[in-house]
């Protein structure tokens, strides 16, 4: 059984045009995604000042923490669903679509109820400053009620993208981006609601999407249509995901955790410092964001090729995606530097805080296409059907080697500086270690099969 004309078969073709053209849609779909949060941000800083760029920026790790769990479940079942469809098994793919979404259910009113709850106590235990601790309190509050249906638009469009269909989630994504940009317009120039007021508008955007995807996978044919009678958390399904999900989620929920305790030491800098970072967080996804659609197309791209048996395949796309994605990280550092006193102040033009920004990228910037070799072979090893091994080195370097830099970094050169630069040194263990296992443990673990065609 071929998949679907619509689309994307990745198991054929030239490698580099068939990633970067998968990449493409998935990068604008994560562009827009994070507009709802870039956009409150933008809002806020204009519209309503600094210390609401600040408590929005505060609240940030918090939102990231619970719905990262959820995501690397989406990531398991995009896994399982891409290396079935490559070899034909679509009875299997639609009894894990149902269980996906009886899954995102459950998970995303789970969410619901823990970010309500653990939202004050968590931004005290961060030391988020008392001038904008309530206003922080109620962002979170508010948009961790857009959790249920931000889950099912996630889960959903981790599906439509294993099967090669990276297109709809970017139109979808689109959609409720232009709703979040005019709902925050209104809900802070017209209605008064402040900082409140931009939450509840992505809430609203965050609905408008997961509507649109259910609708999509509910008229997509036979093979992997969703239908509500069929709904259901099969044992077996579910364990699957568990196993290739939970390593996932576990290593984002565990990364945001340890950015907790670098929030604490960006938090003791002040305001300008906080909303320095809160910024810098938005322009460094100029970067941040492509390489991440590439290592998402490589993970579709490994899946599909491990169900086709075409594994020297897998082996040359990972340096090809490694390729791209350094060329564009150099460009894009490059470019960033030269223009980030104008593209700082977009969000925030208090002086204090612009300075503060370029201290940040100067550090930073010059050594992103280090993450690209980190993204790119740690998502090719989950793509591959292996979770454990990128979330143990992760784990192991992006939190606890880079929490101990952060003690010596700071107790040295107690500066923004100082903080900013256990990012890099963060990255090249994790890519030198990832590399290491790429190399001795992978490629010689796996059996060849298949006719390729490159």
């Amino acid at each position: 059984m071929k998949i679907a004309t619509q689309d994307k078969k990745l198991t054929e073709g030239p490698i580099w045009k068939q990633l970067l053209l998968f990449a493409l849609p998935l990068l604008g779909s994560s562009f827009i995604q994070q507009l709802y949060n870039t956009v409150d941000l933008l809002f806020a800083g204009n519209l309503i000042g600094t210390d609401a760029t600040a408590a929005v920026g505060a609240s940030s790790l918090v939102i990231t923490c619970l719905v990262g769990f959820f995501t690397g479940l989406s990531v398991g079942t995009g896994v399982i669903i891409a290396n079935r469809a490559g070899s034909g098994e679509w009875e299997d793919v639609n009894r894990t679509i149902h269980t996906a979404m009886g899954l995102s259910l459950l998970g995303g009113a789970l969410l619901t109820v823990l970010g309500i709850a653990l939202s004050r106590p968590v931004l005290m235990l961060m030391g988020t400053p008392t001038e904008i601790f309530d206003s922080a309190v109620s962002y979170v509050r508010v948009y961790f009620l857009s959790m249920i249906p931000l889950a099912i638009y996630n889960m959903n469009a981790g599906i439509i993208r294993s099967v090669g269909n990276s297109r709809i989630p970017l139109l979808i994504q689109s959609v409720g981006g232009v709703t979040n940009v005019l709902a925050d317009f209104v809900s802070i120039y017209f209605l008064h609601m402040g900082v409140e007021g931009v939450a509840w508008a992505t809430m609203l955007s965050q609905g408008i999407a997961a509507v649109l995807s259910v609708l999509f996978l509910m008229k997509k044919g036979e093979h992997y249509r969703l239908e509500w009678r069929k709904i259901r958390i099969e044992g077996n399904i579910l364990n699957r995901i568990l196993r290739m999900g939970v390593p996932a989620g576990l290593q984002s929920m565990v990364i945001t955790l340890s950015n907790v305790f670098i929030q604490y030491k960006i938090n003791a800098f002040g305001v300008d410092a906080i909303a320095a970072f809160s910024v810098y967080f938005k322009v460094e996804l100029l970067i941040y964001l492509p390489i991440v659609a590439f290592g998402q197309a490589m993970t579709t791209f490994a899946g599909q090729n491990m169900g086709a048996g075409k594994i020297s395949r897998i082996r040359k796309g990972v340096k090809v995606c490694i390729g791209m994605g350094i060329t564009y990280a150099v460009v894009a550092a490059m470019l960033l530097l030269y223009l980030g006193e104008g593209i700082f102040a977009l969000f925030d033009r208090d002086a204090a805080v612009i300075a503060c920004g370029l201290r940040i990228i100067r550090i930073t910037f010059p050594l992103y296409w280090v993450y690209v070799i980190l993204e790119v072979l740690a998502d090719a090893i989950r793509g591959t059907g292996r979770s454990l091994p990128p979330m143990g080195i992760i784990l192991s370097t992006i939190c606890g080697f880079r929490t101990v830099l952060l003690i010596i970094f700071t107790s040295l050169w107690d500066s923004i500086e100082a903080v900013a630069a256990v990012y890099p040194a963060a990255w090249l263990a994790a890519s030198l270690c990832l590399a290491v296992y790429w190399k001795r443990s992978v490629p010689a673990g796996m059996p060849e099969g298949g006719n390729e065609n490159d």
